[in-house]
C-alpha cells in the first residue's frame, strides 16, 4: 500500500479542526481518515514553522509552473496538428 499525499489546505484544515475541537486528536483523525500520529506530526510542524509549515507557497509555485508548461505543450501540439492538417490538405 502506497503512502498517501495530502494538500497543504487539507493538512491545515485538519490541524485547525483538531486545535478547535472538543474531541480528541484520535477522533478528529478518524473523522478525516488519517492516522493519529500523522495528525500529531502535522500539529508539531505547524507549531514549529507557522505559516510555512505545509509549503503552501512553494507548492503553489510548482503547480503554476507545471500548468504553464502544460499550456505551452498544448499550444505546440495545436500548431503541429494545424501543420499536419494543412500538409494533408484537410481544413
Amino acid at each position: 500500500m502506497g503512502q498517501r499525499t495530502y494538500s497543504s489546505e487539507f493538512k491545515l484544515q485538519v490541524v485547525l479542526e483538531a486545535l478547535q475541537s472538543d474531541g480528541t486528536d484520535a477522533e478528529v483523525a478518524r473523522a478525516y481518515d488519517i492516522h493519529p500520529v500523522t495528525l500529531s506530526n502535522w500539529k508539531k510542524k505547524l507549531k514549529e514553522n507557522g505559516s510555512k509549515a505545509f509549503g503552501g507557497s512553494d507548492e503553489l509555485k510548482e503547480k503554476k509552473d507545471k500548468i504553464a508548461n502544460l499550456e505551452r505543450m498544448v499550444g505546440q501540439k495545436e500548431v503541429e496538428i494545424a501543420l499536419l492538417k494543412n500538409f494533408l490538405g484537410e481544413s
